[in-house]
């Protein structure tokens, strides 16, 4: 059985003809590595032939991240998608993703669903409190 060999497509910052590049990505039946960085790939993209995210460098903004992640998730996938994560123990990479993770479950904890969450227990006095009509 005869491997085929990867070919690799690439879309930096500067490029001029985006959607002609997703759009080859996405029609090729050949297996393809589409890198990209967070910034040149963080709006107006669906890349929903695609079956694996890897983040390699960590950007300080969790929901860039999650935007990303998100950019193969559209209607039209059918493949399962994998994301990862590549990071290197003791780096500021490392400490990045752990203030991530702080600032998630600092939302979550405010901005939560359930009952228990803070933004759940405010009433109107409350709110105007914060907004700077109460004492």
């Amino acid at each position: 059985m005869k491997r085929k060999i990867a070919r690799t497509i690439s879309l930096p910052g500067k490029t001029e003809n985006r959607s002609e590049v997703v759009r080859n990505f996405q029609r090729s039946k050949d297996p393809d590595v589409f890198l990209l960085s967070l910034k040149a790939g963080g709006s107006g993209l669906n890349l929903t032939a695609a079956s694996y995210v890897i983040l390699f460098d960590p950007w300080w903004n969790p929901a860039v991240e999650a935007q990303a992640i998100d950019r193969t998730h559209r209607i039209g996938q059918v493949n399962h998608v994998m994301a990862y994560r590549l990071i290197t123990r003791n780096t500021v990479e490392e400490k990045i993703r752990r203030l991530q993770a702080q600032k998630q479950d600092l939302i979550k904890g405010v901005l939560g669903s359930n009952d228990s969450s803070f933004a759940g227990n405010l009433d109107m006095k409350d709110l105007k409190f914060l907004l700077g009509e109460g004492a």
